[in-house]
């Protein structure tokens, strides 16, 4: 395995870093409250950075998500590449994606998806859909929707066909109930192996989403270190603490292992080899260890950590709805565990 970035992936990094830092800004984070940030939307899709997802791949994508992360970027950047173009090129008929890609590359299409189908109600009746899913993130801002129904196939839905009631989350994911009642839809992938298409889309999102974590925690443990080290207490700062040093040391071992298994399982998706386990396993890490991290940030700060209107607190809530869109830690360890020995039993 070799996790070095390429030449391309490494260039769109450095632009997504450099777009994000100038443009997700705590000044207009505040400003933009739940809202997405329709600016810095349009000037990631000028850099053509969702376009650029096509070739530099998943570990590209894991990359990019870091940097979005790190300054918690209100725009759907995860969803629409996750949902929208990875899916659609990996799995849509050549009218699916000579329809939709276009609109995705260029932004002015935006995907979200219903996942994962576990518990789901929905159904499909001859080409149409009906059900509910309490909440989908960016879905008011979506112009069509990844569905997953409880068969694990996958439908295509506009936007404009569905119903959608606002939910406000932990955060600000402009997310939304999605209602289908008799809503026509598009099947997405044929394949040879029923499901097929839907678990390779639900690992890859848990791998991206993951890599979005990855982000987050490192955004919050660089304002912690910058804090202790600031902070001065008895004339001496914080982070000269042994106390001090030794939680922001855990948080970086955790922040790390989300990071490399996120590497781990994207490079293993772009070199055409099975990741369902390893997509799992970063999941956890991403849902275990990024709720530590996150409060360890915060707890850091000391009572400024507390402050709901001081930067690091857009960390905390972040890295919480990122623990709960993954699944529980218990949760993902168990359908960890059966998809090891379905493996096993299967060998």
């Amino acid at each position: 395995m070799d996790f070095t970035p390429t030449p391309e992936q490494a260039a769109a990094r450095d632009l997504a870093a450099r777009i994000f830092g100038d443009l997700s800004t705590p000044e207009r984070l505040a400003a933009a409250g739940t809202g997405t940030d329709a600016e810095l939307w349009k000037a990631l899709c000028a850099a053509g950075l969702p376009g650029a997802v096509e070739e530099v791949g998943l570990l590209g994508l894991v990359l990019l998500l870091e940097e979005q992360g790190r300054t918690t970027a209100q725009v759907p950047f995860a969803a629409t590449c996750v949902y929208g173009l990875l899916a659609v090129t990996a799995h849509g008929s050549a009218d699916q994606r000579a329809e939709l890609l276009p609109g995705l590359r260029d932004g002015s299409e935006v995907a979200t998806g219903a996942f994962p189908a576990r518990g789901s109600q929905l159904r499909a009746e001859g080409g149409r859909l009906s059900g509910a899913v309490p909440w989908v993130p960016w879905l008011r801002d979506a112009t069509f929707v990844l569905v997953a129904t409880a068969d694990h196939s996958l439908w295509l839905v506009r936007a404009a066909d569905v119903t959608c009631d606002p939910v406000e989350l932990t955060a600000p994911w402009r997310a939304g109930r999605l209602e289908l009642d008799g809503v026509r839809a598009q099947r997405l992938g044929g394949g040879a192996r029923p499901g097929a298409a839907y678990d390779d889309v639900l690992a890859t999102a848990r791998t991206a989403f993951a890599g979005l974590q990855a982000g987050v925690c490192a955004g919050s443990l660089a304002r912690a270190v910058a804090y202790t080290n600031e902070r001065e207490q008895f004339g001496r700062p914080l982070a000269a603490k042994q106390a001090v040093q030794l939680r922001a040391a855990e948080a970086y071992m955790d922040t790390e292992a989300i990071r490399v298994t996120a590497y781990e399982a994207a490079w293993r998706r772009d070199q055409g080899l099975p990741y369902g386990t390893h997509a799992l396993t970063t999941a956890w890490w991403a849902s275990e260890a990024g709720r530590r991290v996150v409060h360890a940030g915060q707890h850091l700060h000391g009572g400024m950590g507390a402050d709901v209107e001081y930067p690091v607190h857009r960390h905390f809530l972040w890295g919480r709805q990122l623990d709960a869109y993954l699944g529980c830690g218990g949760e993902v360890l168990a359908e960890l565990g059966d998809l090891i020995a379905t493996e096993e039993e299967s060998a």
